[in-house]
């Protein structure tokens, strides 16, 4: 496996997720400050927004307004201009639990995911993933998926999923009107690989997050079709979270770094940090 090493960029946050690079910046959700923030190459940080409900999962419809996973009422915010919130859609009759990843598609598509359950007061159950249409109508995508996380799309049309705990992508064929159907197995990892959020690079591989660990295997990973691992970006002392590809070329991957445990997770306590690594590939439009 080729190994990559990571350089810091920015400290002094909490719990950063839903990374994407837009506009010229990259953008991230603070779990714990209830903040979305941009951050300029510099690393220079803005706030965008505040969320009462904790931001998650960050996407952009075609004209570029900004959406953004509401977690405690399983809601899509749109944020305009001046920061304010306007819910987007409403998934809540659909989720298991907190609302959590978020894909927006270049054709205005939207699918979401939630954890399904109570983190650290109830076992783990499957759920399902929703799709909000560009009219904001929201439908319940057919099928059960397991701690469904981060998403992308290939250049062919297929939606790929992390399903964390069952540590695998699951990929699903997706229609012109953006129904997902014909789930299957794009890569299984092995048991120690818990796939939290992911970017795909333009050769076809897909970087991520491996989660809930800050041991030996704490770090991002590339993983190809079929299962076979070729890269890593370890990662020490935090979990692995999100990633994305930035830069004027998207060649830098940025990556979300927390140092916190499941109890402190739960009392919402962590100190999260962003890295990023030239790892010798390209990354697709998120």
């Amino acid at each position: 496996m080729k190994l990559h090493t990571p350089t810091g960029f920015v400290t002094g946050h909490q719990f950063l997720e839903g990374l994407r690079w837009h506009d010229g910046a990259l953008w991230a959700s603070d779990f714990f400050a209830g903040t979305v923030l941009t951050f300029a190459p510099d690393g220079d940080a803005a706030t965008v927004a505040t969320v009462p409900g904790a931001p998650s999962g960050l996407g952009f419809l075609p004209d570029g307004t900004p959406l953004v996973v509401s977690q405690a009422d399983a809601t899509v915010q749109r944020i305009g201009t001046d920061g304010t919130l306007s819910t987007y859609a409403d998934f809540s009759a659909i989720a298991g639990g907190p609302g959590n990843d978020l894909l927006v598609t270049p054709d205005g598509h939207a699918y979401v995911g939630n954890f399904g359950f109570a983190v650290g007061s109830e076992d783990p159950r499957p759920t399902a993933l929703a799709h909000v249409d560009p009219q904001g109508t929201v439908r319940r995508v057919e099928g059960e998926v397991l701690f469904p996380n981060g998403m992308a799309l290939t250049p062919d049309g297929r939606l790929l999923l992390a399903e964390t705990f069952l540590h695998r992508i699951t990929a699903y064929d997706r229609a012109p009107d953006g129904t997902l159907s014909s789930p299957e197995v794009w890569a299984q990892l092995p048991e120690a690989f818990m796939p939290d959020g992911i970017a795909l690079d333009a050769d076809g591989g897909v970087w991520f997050g491996n989660a809930l660990t800050t041991g030996d295997d704490a770090g991002f990973y590339r993983v190809v079709e079929g299962g076979e691992l070729t890269d890593t970006v370890p990662v020490a002392g935090a979990q692995a979270v999100a990633c994305a590809f930035g830069g004027e070329d998207l060649d830098t991957l940025y990556m979300s770094c927390n140092a916190t445990t499941l109890e402190e997770f739960v009392q919402g306590r962590s100190t999260g940090a962003i890295a990023t690594a030239s790892v010798g590939r390209r990354g697709t439009p998120a």
